[in-house]
């Protein structure tokens, strides 16, 4: 029996975040045939020790997001790990990173300022809380502080009751989806220019993409959502 190689096959994917937005997006590369490497600190990811239940003493939560790919250890702080992390970049399709914003180029290694002209054909993605600019801009992010701020919290709930957090960080697993669909679009433009580009997700943006079809009715009647329990807010 003969398997066919995914869609993915020959692209080579560097994924050095961590937790969840980055990593998922990173699985579901590999998950389509793409090799991907994970680079994680010299302690791992720390999602390792989100647990129980443990495997080999490593978390479920881990397992669950880092399928379908190859592990290294590298620490980015020192000029060796640094080093080290280039030479893997030159022979990458795809970077994978969700540092807080300036982390990168802190260490000399950012995209608009050294890596874009370095590695013209590279496409890179950066899963972040609010992206680079604006009020937020530069903040760290949270699946939980998300969905408070873009309002997923305020319409989940039985009605009269408080707003809940959802009970799977969707914010985060959705932000990934979107990285996914970036790189993928930014894969199709270097077939047709010849170069790379940086392609963002942002949680804020991807929480309020979520808020459908409550944004519409809002943006429409002026009416602000509640919570409704189970019902839908448009249909029987």
């Amino acid at each position: 029996m003969t398997s066919t190689p995914g869609a993915l096959a020959g692209i080579r994917v560097l994924d050095i975040s961590r937790i969840l937005g980055g990593p998922y997006c990173g699985q579901i590369l590999g998950d389509h045939g793409a090799d991907v490497l994970k680079i994680e600190p010299p302690q791992g990811d720390d999602t390792r020790t989100w647990g129980p239940p443990f495997k080999d003493g490593v978390a479920s939560y881990y397992h669950g997001l880092n399928r379908n790919k190859r592990v290294q250890h590298l620490d980015f702080s020192t000029e060796e790990g640094r080093a080290a992390l280039l030479a893997l970049v030159a022979e990458a399709d795809v970077l994978i990173e969700n540092f807080k914003t300036g982390t990168m180029e802190r260490w000399g290694i950012g995209y608009e300022d050294f890596l874009r002209e370095r590695f013209p054909r590279l496409v890179h993605c950066r899963v972040s809380g609010f992206g680079a600019d604006g009020p937020l801009g530069g903040l760290p992010g949270y699946d939980a502080v998300a969905q408070a701020m873009t309002g997923l919290m305020s319409v989940n709930g039985e009605r009269g009751g408080a707003p809940l957090r959802m009970g799977i960080p969707v914010i985060d697993i959705a932000t990934g989806l979107h990285a996914v669909i970036g790189i993928l679009m930014a894969l199709r433009e270097r077939e047709r220019s010849g170069r790379g580009q940086s392609v963002e997700a942002t949680l804020f943006d991807t929480g309020v993409s979520l808020m459908h079809p409550h944004l519409p009715n809002h943006f429409l009647s002026g009416r602000v959502a509640g919570r409704s329990g189970n019902a839908h807010p448009n249909i029987c």
